[in-house]
């Protein structure tokens, strides 16, 4: 809604992925072409077509791997690539090392493309959202936090209008008016308890940040503390309403002209489908919610 920690299997990432569209049992020199092959050859083949995926570790690509047998099912074999940052899954998208990566919400990807304009992304669907906590060990509500707390966030910019939207709805401060989610800390126009804002911390090293109890509270998205092993229904002290229809719908991206690959467009008909809500639901306790 997010500089980073470095991925999970970086020497995979080293070698060349296949192709978008490619099939595992292709000739390598069909592989290493600039072109993508038509995904109808391997399907004619009678093989699977082999989609590569950058995502986050959770939920993201436990959602995928509950997808796996689905998919293969359509003729769809994923190979999935977890990440650590929320910068190389756009980066490695890019170089057409993935077929679509699937970590992000939509004000990060439009900031992502505006500061990198080689990325010409598009967005083939939208399949849950992850609402941010409030966590403080020391305090059990946001009441209690006292006059100059520090309030620990994301440095992510994407994030600072949604993490203040939150804050100001809780009754902790006031925006200026149509600050919107691009607002940041200089926006606030009144803070009743002069709540002092730390930004400086990346999003994956907020869960350490609350562990070794710095700060007065920590702001973390829930990918992240399901990560890190913290439980957002019973650990937060307060939680960011979720609205599906919100900005912060977490996205399948590709490059763009591939959201109409019938491959593609089975991928995301899948993570929609109501088996996956359903284990979306049921795995996560409402830390984690389907988009509509």
């Amino acid at each position: 809604m997010k500089k980073f920690l470095s991925i999970i299997g970086a020497a995979a990432l080293s070698l060349s992925l296949a192709a978008c569209g490619t099939s595992e049992e292709e000739p390598a020199e069909e592989q290493a072409g600039d072109e993508t092959p038509e995904a109808e050859e391997a399907t004619e083949a009678g093989e699977p077509v082999t989609l590569t995926i950058g995502a986050s570790n959770v939920p993201h690509a436990e959602i995928l791997e509950e997808a796996r047998d689905m998919l293969l099912e359509r003729g769809i074999e994923l190979d999935i690539q977890v990440f650590q940052d929320y910068i190389l899954p756009n980066r490695t998208l890019a170089d057409k090392e993935l077929d679509a990566n699937y970590f992000q919400h939509q004000p990060y990807l439009e900031a992502q493309m505006e500061e990198n304009e080689e990325y010409d992304f598009a967005v083939a669907g939208g399949i849950h959202i992850e609402p941010i906590g409030v966590y403080s060990q020391e305090y059990s509500s946001l009441e209690e936090l006292p006059e100059g707390a520090e309030i620990i966030m994301s440095n992510s910019v994407a994030d600072h209008g949604r993490i203040l939207a939150m804050l100001e709805e809780k009754g902790l401060i006031t925006l200026a008016e149509g600050a919107g989610i691009g607002a940041t800390v200089d926006d606030i126009v009144e803070n009743p308890k002069n709540l002092v804002f730390n930004d400086r911390v990346e999003a994956a090293l907020l869960p350490q940040a609350y562990l070794n109890g710095e700060g007065d509270a920590v702001l973390i998205n829930s990918n992240y503390a399901l990560d890190a092993g913290l439980n957002p229904i019973e650990d937060a002290i307060a939680m960011e309403s979720a609205d599906v229809d919100n900005p912060y719908v977490n996205l399948i991206v590709v490059n763009s002209g591939d959201e109409t690959r019938e491959e593609i467009q089975t991928l995301v008909e899948v993570l929609k489908s109501e088996e996956i809500q359903d284990f979306i639901l049921e795995q996560y306790d409402g830390a984690v919610i389907p988009a509509e």
